[in-house]
């Protein structure tokens, strides 16, 4: 028996996951983990009854393939209420295992070998993994912050990484880990660009109720664009929006040919999945707007106490526009790398982040940077924000 490992070459530089790895130390030692983007609270309490009482009436077989119906109408409901996008619950939306799954069977449904798919970096690691799988690779583009502390990307390095094997774009906004809002300006020139090169685009939006009222931008979905609903899978979930990352419901939207494309591939990878959730996701997607507003000003209050904790505790902190995370710079207290920063802080002080350039092929632009997690109850961040402060005595 050969001694050589088994796993397929491109899939040998994917480990286990950053997430895993920080998780297991905030075990080990007892640290408050900011690392991994999962709330310690749950949902609505409407969504949690829904889902008992879906588990007691005989909704626990397989539900169809594409979803039940009642969800996918709620998605579609959703996307019409809250964006002006018209979709249809028969054929123009799948459910999914989450967003995860989502990204995957759109890259594999529509990816050859040697396909290229112009992304953004830092990118959420399954970005990458994906690609891979599909033979495809990858053409980042760095997003870079600036005076302003927010951060952007070159137009012309956008334009360099199109070519004639583009694909499909990978687009995330609001955007994880930066928690960048994509701008109308930024996403016109991807429009543009997609046009140009006749490509597709799939559009990770999972934390589109999580954008701040002091951002620079307002969440604005890439197919709404002229010429990109046709050519764009729009891709969200109910693990960010309702506090329920464990049930790993999502779903893809787009126009018939695609999500059909999506669904004939995730049929093979998970068939089918939470037959007792889906109509609780129904009933969360519809609940009046107070959930949403007041769901994100909680967060937006929990990031400014967090944001200000790590700036007295001397890190330099780029404060984010939306998402669950905040970007810090260790520079100041003496961090050159932040995977060594990140694995010595527990020790230090008690808290566990997660270092940012391990979702870079650009290394070095992301070399100095941690990601922390707010999306946690205030006591724990207080407790973090203490245990932080500890840095600065030594």
């Amino acid at each position: 028996m050969t001694t050589t490992d088994p796993l397929v070459a491109r899939m040998r530089p994917f480990g286990t996951t950053i997430f895993a790895e920080m998780s297991a130390l905030a075990v080990r030692t007892g640290a408050v983990n900011l690392g991994q983007g999962f709330p310690d609270t749950d949902g609505p309490p409407e969504m949690l009854a829904a889902a008992a009482e879906a588990l007691r009436t005989g909704h626990n077989q397989y539900p169809p393939g594409p979803g039940i119906p009642a969800l996918r109408a709620a998605v579609a409901a959703h996307q019409r209420r809250f964006w002006n996008l018209e979709y249809d619950p028969d054929g123009e939306v799948v459910v999914t295992a989450g967003a995860t799954e989502a990204v995957a069977a759109s890259i594999l449904a529509l990816c050859e070998a040697g396909d290229e798919v112009v992304c953004f970096e830092p990118y959420y690691d399954s970005y990458a993994a994906s690609i891979a799988l599909a033979g495809a690779v990858r053409r980042p583009v760095t997003l870079r912050p600036g005076a302003d502390g927010r951060y952007a990307f070159d137009p012309a390095e956008l334009r360099a990484a199109f070519g004639p094997r583009t694909r499909l774009v990978l687009l995330n906004s609001p955007h994880n880990p930066t928690g960048k809002v994509f701008t109308a300006d930024e996403l016109a020139l991807v429009a543009e660009l997609c046009r140009e090169h006749d490509t597709y685009a799939v559009t990770d939006e999972v934390y589109e109720h999580l954008v701040f009222t002091d951002a620079a931008a307002a969440h604005l979905p890439l197919a709404t664009l002229p010429g990109m609903r046709e050519r764009t899978l729009r891709v969200s979930s109910a693990g960010k929006t309702f506090s329920c990352t464990g049930w790993k419901v999502g779903w893809v939207s787009g126009p018939a040919s695609l999500v059909a494309a999506v669904l004939r591939v995730k049929q093979f990878l998970t068939f089918v999945n939470a037959g007792p959730l889906q109509p609780a996701v129904a009933v969360a997607l519809g609940l009046p707007d107070a959930y949403f507003t007041g769901f994100r000003d909680d967060l937006q209050h929990r990031r400014d106490q967090l944001v200000a904790g790590l700036a007295d505790a001397g890190f330099g902190v780029l404060a984010p526009e939306g998402t669950y995370f905040v970007t810090a710079d260790v520079t100041a207290l003496g961090g050159r790398d932040g995977v060594d920063f990140c694995r010595s802080l527990p020790e230090r002080c008690g808290v566990v982040a997660v270092p940012t350039q391990v979702f870079y092929d650009d290394t070095a632009a992301g070399r100095r940077l941690i990601r922390f997690a707010f999306c946690k109850r205030p006591e724990v961040l207080a407790e973090a924000v203490t245990r932080l402060r500890r840095l600065r005595e030594h």
